[in-house]
């Protein structure tokens, strides 16, 4: 069976709106360092984004790619995929609360500015994904033992136990 004609066209028609979408949110970002410039900072704004794509490229990819790397060598291939994605949200979410759980902004006078304790919130939420890592493993592992076939083919479970039946009826 091929595809329909249309599915390309959708997929043009989506990356365009999406495109439109992402390049008026950057304008409206940029109307609002320019407009609010007493608040922003605009030369300071610069070097942080500049910092920012810096320590992107100079730290986080080459670390990704060393943690990467090691993954494929010490976890096995039906679990890797769930332990690199239980790596990359839990990078994402330390990374993203790092001023939070670093208490960066807070003032010893005023408790409300970080009222939480976001350290141990941020344990708890990485305790929240590596359990949901390990029960997929787990889950996996004993799909594995029944004879399920582990791949893409969303059909292969079923043909899998349809062969099963087969033989044993």
């Amino acid at each position: 069976m091929g595809t329909s004609g249309g599915d390309g066209m959708n997929a043009v028609v989506l990356r365009g709106v999406a495109v439109a979408a992402g390049l008026a949110a950057i304008g409206y970002g940029v109307d609002g360092v320019l407009t609010h410039q007493q608040a922003t900072r605009p030369p300071n704004t610069v070097v942080w984004l500049i910092g920012g794509v810096l320590v992107h490229d100079a730290l986080l990819v080459p670390a990704t790619m060393l943690v990467g790397f090691l993954l494929t060598r010490l976890v096995p291939p039906p679990y890797r995929s769930v332990a690199q994605g239980a790596l990359l949200v839990s990078a994402a979410v330390a990374l993203s609360s790092l001023p939070l759980w670093r208490g960066y902004g807070g003032d010893p006078g005023n408790p409300t500015v970080n009222p939480l304790p976001y350290g141990r919130n941020l344990a708890l939420v990485l305790a929240v994904v590596w359990a949901g890592a390990a029960a997929l493993m787990v889950s996996r592992a004993v799909r594995a033992r029944r004879g399920i076939i582990q791949s893409g083919d969303a059909g292969a479970a079923r043909r899998s136990a349809d062969r099963r039946r087969t033989r044993s009826g």
